[in-house]
């Protein structure tokens, strides 16, 4: 959405007071921003002028933006708009502030970055379910295949704790379906983070809590699928030790497939108790 912004016009420079920073020409987004001067309000200068900033260098993680004063100046904008847009920054994780301290650029670490996708993923109507799940599948086909080839011994090793906590819960009559989703969650974030890729481990992440309502329906309304469940992960973890990419992304993408074909036949409630 921010890249759909344009940012303010202008041919000046300007300069960060007290050694802080060099100049910048705010005109040299204007690339970025094909839309007329005319639609653009005050608070999306501040994000584009702000976006430009970190993309220039001029400021970068766990630096301190300007005082409010001398921002607002340099962008042409009111101190209103700045705290509106400075306000969004912190929403989407770009921003942060510290009371008392300023507002600092945070590590913009993809995990913070990607989160603000959970909120729209939470707001998907029920007829979308079925796309995220197909997301999910490709995304966490993908990240198996890499996780092969980079996830270390103690990454495995965690992976297959996560089993052996879960064996002896599949083994009575009457079961713990929210330990098995617990564990279900944990396990494919270890291989999503053995994956070697933050912006793939924090997708993932962001779509496995919210698609965990229909693997726990699916859990409770047929009968055998958590052990079958639980022999695929058996078999993806073998996958993994072995190196085998292609393996590991085939079990992966089939283990999810199971899911997603649910959730397309099936009508899933909001509340699953």
């Amino acid at each position: 959405m921010i890249d759909r912004m344009n940012i303010h016009k202008s041919t000046s420079a300007w300069h960060l007071a007290g050694g802080r920073g060099t100049a910048v020409t705010l005109a040299a987004a204007q690339t970025d921003c094909p839309e007329p001067a005319v639609n653009r309000s005050q608070t999306d200068v501040v994000l584009h002028g702000i976006k430009h900033m970190i993309k220039v260098g001029e400021i970068g993680p766990g630096a301190r933006l300007p005082i409010e004063k001398e921002l607002a100046n340099s962008l042409g904008v009111s101190r209103g708009s700045l705290r509106e847009g400075v306000r969004a920054l912190c929403i989407m994780g770009v921003l942060e502030t510290r009371q008392g301290d300023g507002t600092y650029v945070t590590s913009l670490d993809s995990t913070l970055l990607l989160a603000p996708m959970g909120f729209m993923v939470d707001l998907q109507a029920p007829e979308h379910r079925h796309d995220l799940h197909s997301v999910r599948r490709i995304l966490e086909s993908e990240a198996a295949a890499s996780a092969a080839l980079y996830m270390t011994d103690n990454q495995l090793d965690e992976a297959a704790a996560i089993m052996a906590r879960l064996a002896p819960i599949l083994e009575g009559d009457d079961l713990d379906h929210e330990a098995i989703i617990e564990a279900d969650i944990a396990f494919h974030h270890v291989i999503a983070m053995g994956a070697n890729n933050s912006a793939l481990s924090a997708l993932i992440d962001a779509l496995a809590n919210r698609t965990q309502r229909a693997r726990l329906w699916l859990g409770l309304h047929n009968y055998g699928r958590a052990g079958t469940s639980y022999a695929e992960h058996i078999a993806i973890l073998g996958a993994l030790r072995a190196h085998q990419p292609d393996r590991a992304r085939l079990l992966m993408g089939h283990h999810l497939l199971v899911v997603e074909d649910y959730v397309r036949d099936q009508s899933i409630p909001e509340q699953v108790e």
